[in-house]
């Protein structure tokens, strides 16, 4: 069998999974989030916490909600690291430094899970267990959380109420979440990963050395960090590593844990806001999105210029030979499309035009299917300005599930797509025009400046993915891409909730003959060509400096 061939039967495989998944996996969500009945054991937490599973928040104490609970997370973990070098289970490893500290804290607290650090070298079981596995699950919840809120928003009519955080939170870590990442993690031990809490072995003889390894709970961070769209490894090799990802089959088994509730909660949107023809056409959208990346990255890495890569039969440099080039596309499109991250080839050493599709996935908001929670928000505002737009050609006030798209929604909509841009670009060009960032690229010319470009595309769409060859543990991109997390993650939740309360509170608008159909293929197209059009126009001077001049040599 061709390796072409190959990976065109995992990426039928792989959708054909997707597919069985997709209905009953989103409507058991949406009955989650419907429900107004309340397990006994998330009683309890709302009974430890203090908080009213029952009442009804607006979209301000919503927010005030997830800053409050965001912050408490960022703080503990801070802490946790910084004390790692007193805590048991330390493995012997001393506190993290501060800045790194800072970066690490805010990276899994805001779904990033950007890591500056190696993993096996710098964290202790406690700090990865206690600290960043917990952060996955709930970093996770908060993104879907916020993204059934704005759900509400379109479901409801007359009332500033958008449910409540706290509720929305701990259902989607003790119904959705936990129970998903632990049948995950037995697939994942069945199949070689490994789970335990040993010490640090030697193992066997290299170059006249020998190599120290650490195990570790592997398996259940490696299922929620796929599921929960985290993406942060366990070791610094992340899903390339035998430990994560051991054979053909666990790799496309996590590359459906990242797909598969990105997708399904388009099923979960439709049921309600009382339409699955609505949910069928988002996931149309990002399906179609996900497809053509698809198919676009096997063709640069299979098909492509120069005598070696042609004689090898694909671009095989920084790819696995346990996966190939095929299975590698897939994942790298499927991690940079959602906010995962994690990697199991290294993206700095796909081809030029293939680095871009992986930075172009970025930009795009990743929405296709993006992250869990995020992803949706993602993808339903950017149906508003869909709308907006066919409104503008017919001379109509645009109207979307039944709520008119006036000045204050165009306006929140239109800040939530400005917000990432300004972010990405500003720090990019702030970074490449002093003297001392520069020097932690290790390419000069076009790949170097791919190598920034890309570490603030992936720190403030909250990615977490990496090039590879930027260094990125100093001072100044701990801190900077630190602070893109922080406000590429909760800027546009700003945005999102606020949306939500000022859909929620009209009234509903009667369908009329001048409606436009969003649940039909032809708003699919508007919606699609609008993302590429809106995202091309932002990103294209950035991307003719890097990956298309580096491409096109």
């Amino acid at each position: 069998m061709g390796p072409v061939l190959a990976g065109v039967l995992q990426l039928l495989a792989l959708i054909a999974a997707l597919a069985l998944a997709y209905i009953p996996l989103g409507t058991y969500m949406a009955r989650v989030y419907s429900s107004d009945k309340h397990w006994r054991v998330e009683k309890w937490v709302y009974k430890g916490i203090g908080a009213n599973p029952d009442a009804e928040m607006t979209w301000s104490a919503y927010l005030r909600g997830v800053l409050a609970f965001s912050t408490v997370g960022v703080l503990f973990l801070y802490a946790l690291m910084r004390l790692q070098g007193v805590l048991p289970g330390s493995l012997g490893f001393s506190s993290v430094d501060p800045a790194q500290s800072f970066n690490t804290a805010v990276s899994f607290v805001t779904n990033t899970n950007w890591q500056s650090y190696y993993g096996e070298q710098t964290m202790g079981h406690v700090v990865q267990t206690a600290g960043l596995a917990v952060q996955n699950f709930v970093s996770a919840a908060v993104g879907m959380a916020v993204a059934v809120a704005l759900v509400r928003g379109f479901a409801r009519s007359r009332t500033g109420e958008l449910g409540n955080f706290w509720s929305d939170l701990v259902r989607g870590t003790l119904r959705i979440l936990v129970p998903a990442a632990a049948i995950a993690a037995i697939v994942l031990v069945a199949c070689g990963v490994i789970q335990n809490f040993s010490g640090i072995h030697e193992v066997g003889q290299f170059m006249g050395g020998s190599q120290q390894w650490n195990g570790g709970a592997v398996a259940s961070q490696e299922a929620i960090k796929e599921i929960g769209t985290n993406g942060g490894g366990y070791f610094n090799a992340n899903s390339a590593h035998p430990f994560e990802n051991p054979t053909s089959f666990t790799n496309l088994f996590e590359i459906f844990l990242i797909l598969v509730i990105p997708f399904a909660l388009t099923r979960t949107f439709g049921v309600m806001v009382g339409s699955v023809k609505q949910g069928y056409a988002i996931l149309a959208t990002m399906f179609t999105i996900w497809l053509g990346f698809v198919a676009l990255m096997m063709w640069t890495e299979f098909a492509h210029h120069g005598p070696a890569l042609q004689a090898a039969g694909g671009a095989y440099e920084g790819k696995e030979v346990r996966f190939g080039v095929g299975a590698s596309s897939i994942f790298a499109v499927s991690t940079t499309l959602t906010s995962t991250g994690a990697v199991d080839s290294f993206h700095s050493s796909f081809t030029g035009l293939g680095g871009g599709i992986t930075m172009l996935g970025m930009m795009l908001g990743e929405i296709a299917p993006g992250g869990v929670g995020s992803g949706l928000y993602g993808m339903l505002i950017m149906a508003v300005i869909a709308v907006f737009i066919a409104g503008l050609m017919v001379g109509r006030t645009p109207e979307y599930l039944g709520k008119k798209i006036g000045t204050r929604e165009i306006k929140l909509a239109a800040c939530y797509i400005l917000i990432t841009p300004a972010l990405v670009l500003v720090f990019t060009a702030v970074s490449m025009a002093l003297p001392t960032p520069p020097h932690s690229m290790l390419n000069s010319g076009a790949h170097g400046f791919s190598e920034v470009l890309y570490a603030f595309t992936s720190a403030s769409n909250n990615n977490g993915s990496a090039f590879a060859g930027l260094n990125a543990n100093t001072d100044w991109f701990n801190t900077m891409t630190g602070l893109a997390m922080l406000l590429g993650r909760f800027l546009p939740m700003v945005f999102v909730l606020a949306l939500a309360g000022s859909l929620a509170a009209q009234k509903p608008v009667p369908v009329t003959a001048g409606t436009l159909r969003t649940e039909k293929p032809l708003f699919t197209g508007l919606l699609v060509g609008a993302i590429l059009i809106i995202t091309g126009l932002t990103y294209f001077p950035a991307l003719a400096l890097g990956p298309l001049a580096e491409g096109l040599a």
